[in-house]
């Protein structure tokens, strides 16, 4: 399909593209991506839903994207670039946009505005993220088993709640199997930085680590723990070619139905401000490619496992739980709230790390 230019980006680094020739009539679409296209991870995964959207409505829809938008004032230029040049919605698919998201779509109130991971709302601006700890979750029952040396390493992007429950998930998931289970976390402050992402692999592995899960969205990580003969889990999307010997699984976002399901609200006058959470149960989460390597009563387990995560008879925050200072948060058999895993700032008890300010 041919592309037109329509923005110039920091550096030269951000691109805009959209189908050319489109029909006014069109409903115009917009995405602004924190990392590029091709990071193998998160930005990958929400231009596959573009594309899935492309496919699935044909001339109904015009498309465009920026890429590698920096978190900040460079994203509300963008934002408002993207309005200025005729958007019918635009969809913002990272934390760091939430503020510049709700300012220019005040700016802009006939816009529907989407934005992801974040919790601030408006007349025409709704919310929407994945349930990605139900993934962690598997990830560390995963790692629990296959782990020899008992460490466990996570590459953790930012302190925001979703990076935070998606790591205590994964100690959760790893409790499961062995209660005396080691979780090391390296802060990196990146989205995507490849050789930054293979250097938080390398200290963790130095640390003891033979398992590798990311919150980071190139496939380094995986790349290393195949050189290093460890195991890793693939974020975003199936990462196993970049690693077919080390990959564990990966937890995989689906976005195509989601994107092709807000359009046709829209479309149709049914689009409302909302706060979604898509999780296994809709398919925007997917626990991909198990290893073969993997016993296969384990797999059964862990598949037994999504399946109740699936129609809801398990939740992985199940009660009781307590935070890093062994004060009970969780009852019992209770859940958190959506909006209890939203405001998420603490470790749970047996995270050995200091909680990053």
């Amino acid at each position: 399909m041919m592309r037109k230019l329509l923005g110039v980006g920091l550096a030269g680094a951000l691109a805009m593209a959209a189908s050319a020739g489109a029909a006014d009539d069109k409903m115009k679409v917009g995405f602004v991506y924190v990392g590029p296209i091709g990071d193998h991870g998160w930005t990958y995964q929400h231009d596959k839903g573009r594309l899935a959207l492309e496919e699935a409505l044909g001339d109904q829809v015009e498309t465009t994207y920026v890429e590698n938008v920096a978190e900040g004032a460079d994203a509300e230029r963008v934002i408002t670039q993207m309005a200025e040049s005729g958007m019918d919605m635009i969809f913002t698919t990272s934390f760091g946009y939430m503020n510049p998201t709700v300012k220019v779509a005040k700016q802009f109130p006939d816009i529907w505005f989407e934005h992801a991971t974040g919790y601030k709302r408006g007349d025409n601006v709704t919310t929407y993220l994945s349930t990605t700890y139900e993934g962690r979750y598997i990830s560390g029952f995963l790692a629990g088993h296959v782990s020899e040396s008992g460490v466990v390493g996570y590459i953790a992007s930012f302190p925001i709640p979703e990076v935070i429950r998606d790591i205590n998930a994964v100690m959760l998931g790893m409790q499961r199997v062995r209660p005396d289970m080691q979780l090391k976390i390296v802060w990196v402050n990146t989205w995507f930085d490849p050789a930054t992402e293979a250097d938080a692999a390398k200290v963790l592995i130095d640390q003891g680590a033979d398992v590798i899960i990311q919150h980071t969205d190139s496939p380094a990580a995986m790349q290393m723990a195949e050189e290093k003969g460890i195991w890793a889990v693939g974020q975003a999307s199936d990462m196993s070619a970049f690693g077919p010997n080390a990959h564990l699984i990966s937890v995989v976002n689906d976005w195509g139905p989601y994107y092709i399901d807000q359009v046709k609200a829209a479309m149709s006058g049914d689009w409302s401000v909302r706060d979604y959470w898509g999780g296994m149960a809709d398919d925007v989460i997917q626990v991909v490619k198990y290893n073969d390597k993997i016993p296969a009563e384990v797999v059964a387990e862990a598949e037994s496992i999504v399946a109740s995560i699936r129609d809801g008879s398990f939740h992985p925050f199940t009660g009781p739980i307590n935070n890093q200072a062994g004060e009970l948060v969780l009852e019992e058999g209770q859940s958190f709230t959506n909006e209890e895993l939203a405001a998420m700032n603490y470790y749970i008890e047996g995270i050995d790390a200091p909680f990053p300010n």
